[in-house]
């Protein structure tokens, strides 16, 4: 069984609808699939009902942006009650924070020349539920100041960056809580990735398991295969489950395709047993798994 845990829609900063994301992922040769849009479920509903045509089992997940000691650190979230009060009231605060800071990056590279406006943006993002840095990176390119998504942000928007602009994300720790709540499956996002390794030590680490992470999302891109070995030694002795994943976008993330890393089935079968063991309302759309 091929598995892949974490892929974005154009609901977020992906560039395919839910619905072709799933297709895309039948076709790749998946049998299971989870859409872990930035901060929203709003793509669950319509990537369900592309699951059950196209005959895949769909995990519904989110990706939350979140801070621990200082730095930005990625949760992925599985199988949550999508109408848990307290998740929903997280997930609203750092939607507002996203689209309260893209105006002012605008004017920050309007400011250094460059004609970005709110309304060749929304051009480019299609007017997603969630819009961020990717879709400035987006337009950055379709203007011709950059080639490329990552020559945007190592140019202009990555922290420090001359039109970067900061924003509320919540504390891990406190999502942890929340996610336990609201009954979902709380693991790290390539947890080692974009200068998140000098924080999520082992003993970070062992901290955030005993607060309620689940897992490590080990088997990315962004890891090397040093970093994949040291990883997978500390979610051994934590106990941690292990989890691989593409982290696809469709045509905004160049490598990132579809399947090209995968989760085992048995850790699969922890992540739902876990939620099963929490009593979460959510489950796996489309094909019986």
């Amino acid at each position: 069984m091929r598995i892949d845990l974490h892929t974005h829609s154009r609901v977020s900063d992906g560039t395919d609808s839910p619905t072709d994301l799933v297709h895309a992922a039948a076709r790749a040769g998946l049998q299971v699939v989870a859409l872990t849009d930035h901060d929203t479920t709003a793509g669950w509903t319509e990537a369900a009902a592309a699951a059950q045509v196209a005959g895949i089992s769909l995990v519904p997940g989110i990706e939350v942006s979140t801070r621990f000691r200082g730095t930005g650190v990625h949760l992925l979230v599985y199988l949550p009650d999508a109408d848990d009060s307290a998740l929903g009231a997280e997930l609203d605060a750092i939607v507002t924070a996203r689209q309260e800071r893209v105006p002012r990056m605008l004017a920050r590279l309007r400011d250094l020349g460059i004609p970005a406006t709110e309304q060749a943006l929304a051009e480019v993002s299609g007017h997603n539920l969630v819009t961020g840095r990717p879709h400035v990176a987006d337009l950055l390119v379709r203007l011709g100041v950059v080639a490329s998504r990552a020559e945007a942000f190592s140019a202009y928007l990555a922290d420090g960056g001359p039109a970067y602009v900061d924003r509320y994300a919540a504390d891990l720790t406190r999502m942890l809580e929340v996610v336990r709540g609201a009954r979902g499956v709380a693991v790290l996002a390539h947890p080692w990735g974009r200068g998140s390794a000098e924080v999520l030590d082992e003993t970070a680490l062992a901290g955030l398991a005993d607060a309620g992470l689940v897992g490590l999302e080990v088997d990315h891109l962004d890891h090397t295969p040093a970093q994949r070995t040291r990883l997978r030694e500390i979610a051994g002795r934590l106990g941690l489950l292990v989890t691989g994943s593409s982290d696809h976008h469709g045509a905004g993330k160049v490598g990132h395709d579809l399947g090209c890393e995968t989760t085992a089935p048995g850790e699969l079968a922890r992540i739902l047993q876990r939620a099963a063991d929490l009593g979460s309302p959510t489950r796996v759309a489309g094909k019986e798994l």
